[in-house]
């Protein structure tokens, strides 16, 4: 309890000023107490008094969700089949007339809706989605089960057609065995704020609040946090977390027993014994309070009516309890998610329309040739959900040919799943003979192949083999999925006489295809959710097959705050002969945008993406630039401009990222007059605001002016300085890279290129070439011999090498930041990405 302590207070376990407890810290007995208070026993008594007089009642599964209030004259439920048939016509045309089938599932829907009183829930979903789209905020197209309901698809809350997809309604609402609805909400990452804004002043800021997480110490995290306040190095910290395998949900128990490495250091190691004495008590407690990033709770009156409230660190009001109990509670919980891709495409979209005026996405076609083909080459970076190495491989194993084809990657790349994928693709491919328990079976399965992989497909086989209605289907699915072994046999009863009454089916072959089911329910997944990401999949796959330039300007300006990924969807850019333009104070955006120079198309890089360089300054920039012209100097520059938006720093990072280039003169000494043009501009400035003009106007600032010679004496910087600037703060290299003399011998083939490294093998013996970004002489904590991490860098990415031994004995004085190295050693693989 007291390393505890030290971590909530970042102390250390050393320091004796820090904070303590004076006694013992647990549950006393009742005869503890009555010890304790002996000289005081009307402390017992009266405690006893005021526990007795306290009397809080949790009413538990009694909705208090808000009522929708509908216009005058009209029902909630009236109001919501009125908006409903609307929808159906908008999105069916006269299908919606004609469709009797189309109809009745409307109809059906809506019934279960009013049966179990979630009208209002519909009605408050449907509100702030309107409101959303009215003001040009982008919805994803769908998340979880709600994507199986038409009513949703009519009401634009879900934006795919699950008659298309075979989507089923009673994945999402059953009703058999009501539980309220789930609607998760994607909304544009940076927008998002404006919805939950809308709901809190919509039903009351008193009812709507944001939702408490608590965060807990992890198996990792444990270790590093005692580490930390025992007054180890991060390092030594760091290495005993890296030796706990990366498993979800691992334990400190199961890592010692996995990794014999790790349970030698905790048997042989005093420091990490001890680390770990603390760590395995410690672990599983909560260790904070965060709030949750999309949970709101809104209620039909005041929450504190209800549940406690409690203030965040920005003195926003959070709910006291966590996601259950609240759903315990009868509290409306919704999820307001922030998805960043539909920000990426809502800006590719808006590119795409200075063109192309009438481009609209939800008319796209799902047959569109460039897409799959851009697919089967693993072109996938920027696609949403496929752009992870395995996700690229298996994109080139596939054969994508439709968007169904997309939705059952998404279904397949998980544990558990994965096991079934190279069948799945020899069934694809004709390898592999198909073969089905029963005919109707192919009526369930036939476009995967004969293997089930949606929860959806379980439903439809008990529904069409043993005549169950899709509501109980989804119990069935629900019991077989957790494998309850009582209720698992209850159902293989019933499945046997449905089979029987239904297609004759003897006990036999009803039993086979059960125990099938029950095999595929443990592995499926939500087909409704599968087939809402699989749509954004195909859409950002679209406007990078079709429109890279506006879709790579899209995806650049939503990382302007992350160098690293610039630098990865650059290299990206130049693949796809992309041409990325230098930032130019006179030429570049806030953001990253579509430019044609010299006949190609280009992105020029956006000023707000330097770093360290602020966007409220840039705006101003932008703006005086837009009113009065183009600059003409660094002294033009700083003259027009305040002291709020011109500082040293500002200017020095935008030389040193080129943007100051089409002055013509060298970076070095541009760089070397920004006190001078400093000095000048707060001079221009003062002189406008006595009402003093020059005698020249701005003549004197132009370039070839008076100021053309009053360079201070400055030293040209090397190529190397040059490039690492630019690499610094833009993340890639803009007037060469460092390796440029040595590219015919680099991609002769002997050396790998490092983007290839997360292909190989674990383990595996590697050759690569580069030059060293970075350098970090150190010494092991244990006996204190050197070693060193460097950083190097090829054409293709980074790698992290570590020299350890004979090997930096022979060759450390050689590492130097710059120099160019060849590098033989065994791969480490860190997760699927990193190596």
């Amino acid at each position: 309890h007291d390393v505890m302590i030290c971590i909530g207070t970042a102390a250390m376990v050393s320091d004796e000023r820090r904070m303590h407890y004076p006694t013992e810290v647990y549950f006393k007995s009742a005869r503890e107490m009555a010890v304790l208070f002996s000289e005081v026993p009307e402390a017992i008594t009266n405690t006893l008094r005021i526990a007795d007089m306290c009397d809080l009642q949790l009413e538990f599964g009694t909705s208090k969700y808000p009522d929708y209030q509908p216009p005058t004259g009209i029902t909630r439920e009236q109001m919501l089949r009125k908006l409903s048939l609307e929808g159906l016509k908008r999105r069916y045309g006269t299908r919606a007339e004609e469709d009797i089938d189309l109809r009745n599932r409307l109809d059906y829907e809506l019934s279960i809706l009013e049966r179990t009183g979630f009208t209002s829930y519909f009605l408050i979903v449907w509100d702030f989605i309107h409101f959303a789209r009215q003001h040009d905020i982008p919805v994803g197209p769908g998340r979880g089960s709600a994507a199986g309901s038409l009513v949703a698809y009519a009401l634009e809350i879900t934006d795919l057609d699950p008659l298309r997809f075979g989507l089923i309604f009673e994945r999402f609402l059953n009703p058999e065995r009501v539980s309220p609805p789930d609607i998760d909400i994607d909304f544009c990452q940076t927008r998002r704020g404006e919805v939950i804004e809308y709901v809190r002043t919509k039903y009351g800021a008193r009812a709507v609040s944001q939702i408490v997480t608590f965060g807990t110490l992890g198996a990792k995290s444990v270790v590093r946090d005692v580490g930390r306040v025992m007054g180890l190095s991060y390092s030594e910290g760091d290495r005993i977390a890296k030796m706990i395998p990366n498993e979800l949900g691992i334990t400190l128990k199961a890592a010692v027993e996995k990794n014999p490495d790790l349970k030698q250091a905790v048997e042989s190691e005093p420091n990490t014994r001890q680390l770990w004495n603390y760590a395995t008590v410690l672990e599983g407690l909560s260790r904070n309070t965060g709030i949750h990033a999309a949970g709101v709770v809104i209620g039909d009156r005041r929450l504190d009516d209800y549940i406690p409230l409690c203030r965040g660190n920005d003195d926003e009001v959070v709910t006291q309890y966590a996601m259950g109990p609240l759903t315990d509670l009868g509290m409306l919980k919704m999820d307001f998610l922030g998805l960043k891709t539909l920000t990426v495409i809502h800006d590719t979209v808006a590119l795409i329309r200075q063109t192309e005026p009438d481009f609209a996405l939800d008319t796209i076609a799902f047959d569109n040739r460039p897409t799959f083909d851009l697919l089967n080459r693993g072109e996938t970076i920027g696609v949403f959900q496929l752009e992870s190495g395995g996700m690229i491989n298996l994109c080139r194993q596939f054969d994508v040919n439709s968007i169904d084809d997309i939705i059952a990657l998404i279904a397949l790349y998980r544990p558990g799943p994965m096991e079934l994928i190279p069948d799945y693709i020899k069934r694809k491919k004709g390898l592999t003979k198909i073969k089905y328990e029963h005919p109707l079976l192919k009526e369930v399965c036939a476009d995967t192949y004969g293997i089930m992989i949606y929860q959806e497909q379980v439903q439809r086989a008990a529904n069409i083999l043993a005549g169950y209605t899709l509501a109980q289907a989804d119990l069935l699915r629900r019991a077989m999925g957790k494998k309850d072994k009582e209720k698992m046999a209850k159902e293989r009863v019933n499945f046997i006489e449905g089979c029987k009454r239904v297609n004759n089916l003897d006990e036999k072959k009803a039993n086979a295809i059960f125990d099938l089911l029950e095999k595929f329910a443990g592995y499926g997944f939500n087909k409704s959710h599968s087939a809402a990401y699989g749509l954004i999949s195909y859409q950002t796959a679209f406007l990078k097959a079709n429109y890279p330039v506006q879709f790579m300007a899209g995806l650049l300006s939503n990382e302007i705050n992350n160098t690293d990924k610039i630098s990865v969807l650059v290299t990206e850019c130049q693949r796809l002969g992309i041409t990325i333009l230098p930032p130019d104070i006179n030429n570049s955006q806030l953001k990253f945008r579509p430019e044609i120079q010299d006949g190609r198309q280009g992105i020029r890089y956006g000023l707000s993406a330097i770093k360290n360089i602020g966007e409220t300054a840039m705006a101003s920039a932008i703006q005086e630039r837009d009113q009065n012209g183009p600059y003409k100097a660094l002294e033009d520059y700083c003259s027009r401009l305040d002291s709020k938006t011109v500082n040293r720093k500002i200017l020095e990072n935008l030389i040193r990222a080129g943007a100051f280039d089409f002055v013509g003169k060298d970076r070095a000494e541009l760089f070397a007059k920004i006190e001078q043009a400093l000095a000048a501009g707060t001079a221009a400035q003062r002189d406008r605001k006595s009402g003093q003009v020059s005698l020249f106007g701005e003549l004197d600032l132009a370039p070839g002016g008076r100021n053309e010679n009053d360079s201070p004496y400055y030293t040209p910087w090397s190529l190397a300085e040059k490039l690492g600037f630019e690499k610094e703060l833009l993340g890639f290299y803009v007037t060469g890279h460092p390796l440029d003399a040595y590219r015919d011998l680099i991609e002769k083939g002997r050396y790998l290129p490092i983007e290839l490294l997360s292909g190989k093998d674990d383990k595996a013996t590697v050759s690569i070439t580069g030059f060293i970004a970075s350098v970090d002489k150190k010494f092991t904590r244990k006996d204190g011999k050197p070693f060193a991490i460097a950083i190097v860098e090829d054409f293709t990415g980074a790698a992290e090498v570590v020299i350890w031994g004979d090997v930096f004995t022979n060759f450390g004085k050689e590492l130097e930041k710059g120099k160019i190295v060849a590098v033989s050693g065994r791969l480490e693989k860190r997760g699927e990405e990193g190596a």
